[in-house]
């Protein structure tokens, strides 16, 4: 993997582990799928299609507890989209963000939350983009709003439903660091575990953090996960 430099003020950075994960709502091997995040060892996870309905704190709680993790934030009020963290991350301040609904569509959001390690902070986010190409560019938009309003360097993942190059993907990955690129993953497809053709699932990073390292994580345990690949990836803060 390749080594991203930035501008360091001398200081030793904090190290960050982020994975970014469409779980496909747990519909497939859950021992694979804890397996395969415990395995990874992150500080954050990103998930999307987490818990959204009847008793979803009950279920992002089980969720965690089976990542060796903790919730941060989302579930219901972010639609599916839920951050996870180690005991090593302190979280100062959660906010979910609901887009507007198209009548017949999938009701989305995004969950954000403003955290630390040692003495970096930062922001975290994630969101899971429609599927109809004529929804995705408002929801784009609406992200991206968010993100430039945080008062921290962002860490982003989401799910696109569209591969680098289409209009959201360009609307999200503006004035950020696109992970893959960085990292010489660029050419790494996340989708479908099946077949994988596409790369929809991202990590962005704000031009201030350094991209250590990047992978997707196809093993035969991810296979059998979920219908997404994780993306992981490790950081200097």
């Amino acid at each position: 993997m390749t080594r991203q430099r930035s501008g360091s003020d001398g200081g030793s950075p904090a190290r960050l582990r982020v994975l970014s994960y469409n779980v496909h709502g747990q519909r497939d091997d859950a021992d694979a799928l804890a397996a395969v995040v415990r395995g990874a060892r992150p500080d954050v996870v990103i998930v999307q299609e987490a818990p959204r309905r009847f008793r979803w704190r009950q279920k992002c709680a089980t969720l965690a507890n089976r990542f060796d993790l903790v919730v941060a934030a989302g579930g219901l009020p972010a639609l599916g989209n839920l951050l996870l963290t180690s005991l090593r991350v302190r979280v100062h301040h959660t906010w979910c963000r609901q887009y507007p609904l198209t009548p017949g569509r999938h009701l989305r959001g995004a969950v954000f939350a403003e955290c630390s390690v040692g003495g970096s902070r930062f922001t975290l986010a994630g969101s899971h983009l429609s599927t109809d190409p004529a929804e995705r560019p408002s929801q784009a938009l609406l992200f991206k709003q968010e993100l430039t309003a945080a008062r921290q360097p962002v860490v982003v993942g989401a799910d696109l439903n569209e591969n680098s190059g289409g209009g959201a993907w360009r609307t999200v990955a503006d004035g950020l660091t696109d992970a893959a690129v960085a990292g010489s993953g660029a050419q790494r497809f996340t989708f479908s575990c099946a077949s994988p053709h596409n790369r929809i699932d991202a990590l962005f990073v704000d031009p201030r953090i350094t991209v250590l390292d990047y992978d997707v994580l196809d093993t035969e345990q991810s296979r059998r996960a979920s219908d997404h690949f994780p993306i992981l990836a490790d950081l200097a803060l």
